[in-house]
């Protein structure tokens, strides 16, 4: 029997590159899906955040473009406890899941991270002082997995340093597999976009990362995650 998230899998030929505003552009099955700009301008980020970095390795797979046909059935257990290593060319960091928040987007994330839909992928965004963001195999900002997931908006979790949550559209319900890190606190997302996960532990490598900018290298590839490692206990 056919499980109703059997995907296809397409090849990236060549890349556009898409401009982050507020919201990029996309249907629903690509689910172009950004966060916002800064309500305010960030904060100017020192010389720590260059000095103090590791050098990128060149250990990263080619990432894969997939697509599914479905939100992926629910293997989770909700009353488990999940973590996820993020191994990229920067360094590790960890983060524990929250599926008392957001079952249906820790499934999900949980399921794309499995089938190594992040490996290879770029930090597409940067912003010092916001936000850090991947999660398209595209590495323009518009790409995601064939499905959306429903928001699962908590206000119970504010975003401060390393809490992580689901990109999206102007549509509550168009995350797809993009996600970001806020790398300060952020008041503008809260209630706003779907919380499901805190970095543990390796915020330090997050705050390293890097990213190309579109409006001066477009062609500039940013820090790439090398695998994500789920854990269930």
């Amino acid at each position: 029997m056919s499980m109703p998230w059997t995907r296809g899998l397409i090849l990236l030929g060549a890349s556009a590159i898409a401009v982050l505003v507020i919201a990029c552009g996309g249907d629903a099955e690509n689910s172009g899906t950004a966060t916002p700009a800064p309500a305010t301008s960030p904060p100017t980020v020192e010389a720590t955040a260059t000095n103090d970095c590791p050098e990128p390795t060149d250990e990263a797979p080619e990432a894969i473009v997939k697509t599914y046909d479905s939100l992926p059935e629910m293997t989770i257990d909700p009353e488990k406890s999940y973590t996820a290593v993020i191994r990229t060319e920067r360094g590790d960091f960890t983060m524990t899941l929250r599926p008392d928040l957001a079952p249906q987007h820790v499934n999900s994330f949980v399921f794309l991270a499995r089938d190594g839909y992040y490996d290879g992928v770029t930090f597409h965004r940067v912003i010092p002082g916001f936000v850090a963001q991947a999660g398209d195999p595209t590495g323009t900002g518009s790409g995601g997995p064939g499905y959306t997931v429903p928001a699962e908006f908590t206000t119970e979790v504010p975003y401060t340093e390393g809490v992580v949550g689901a990109a999206r559209t102007n549509d509550p319900d168009s995350a797809g597999s993009q996600w970001f890190v806020t790398l300060a606190e952020a008041s503008s997302l809260n209630g706003q976009y779907t919380v499901f996960a805190q970095v543990t532990d390796g915020i330090d490598v997050v705050k390293c990362i890097t990213a190309r900018d579109p409006s001066t290298n477009p062609s500039a590839p940013g820090d790439k995650i090398i695998s994500i490692e789920i854990t269930e206990a």
